[in-house]
């Protein structure tokens, strides 16, 4: 038996615009972004649930998946429904994408997943190449990671991609540790 409670109580196949938003979703999404996940969605198709939980009301409020809603509301999509609380909710939403970006980037496997992965877009990459080379830039400046017991962060929003590239070379001339996130 799991030491961890399973909160997943069903799915469900719903239009994506009858889920209500988060009113404390924190990610925003900008223009490049989106174009990604279309050109993804266009090139794959949907390949992840929409994340939810059921209010008091009955209706279901997203948890993970905001951006899959706004970009097609008439789309019938995939919803996994948790039991969870509000409270419960809300740490989900906080740690979800900010757990996902503590992953470090193996530079040369994802060098060699994008030369083996063929795309007709643009967008995603530009993406994949990002990715590859803001972990190649940093790896050799990356301090021994077994003898950190704490590690402190600051997450900068930036207005577009030409900003981010930007403060990432300014960051990095200042030697700082750094990396580019979407």
């Amino acid at each position: 038996m799991s030491r961890y409670r399973n909160r997943i109580v069903g799915h469900c196949r719903m239009r994506a615009g009858d889920l209500i938003p988060h009113e404390w979703n924190w990610r925003r999404h900008p223009r490049r972004q989106r174009q990604v996940l279309r050109d993804l969605l266009r090139e794959v198709g949907l390949a992840r649930s929409l994340l939810a939980y059921r209010r008091p009301d009955g209706k279901l409020q997203l948890i993970d998946g905001h951006l899959r809603r706004d970009l097609d509301p008439d789309l019938v999509v995939d919803v996994e429904i948790l039991d969870v609380t509000e409270e419960e909710a809300n740490k989900l939403l906080l740690s979800l994408d900010s757990l996902a970006a503590l992953a470090e980037t193996d530079s040369a496997a994802a060098e060699q997943l994008r030369q083996l992965t063929a795309t007709q877009s643009q967008a995603l990459d530009n993406l994949w190449r990002t990715l590859a080379q803001a972990s190649a830039s940093t790896a050799d400046t990356r301090p021994n990671s077994s003898a950190l017991h704490d590690q402190f962060f600051i997450l900068v929003e930036c207005r577009d991609e030409q900003h981010q590239a930007a403060l990432l070379e300014k960051f990095h001339s200042d030697g700082l540790v750094c990396r580019a996130l979407l």
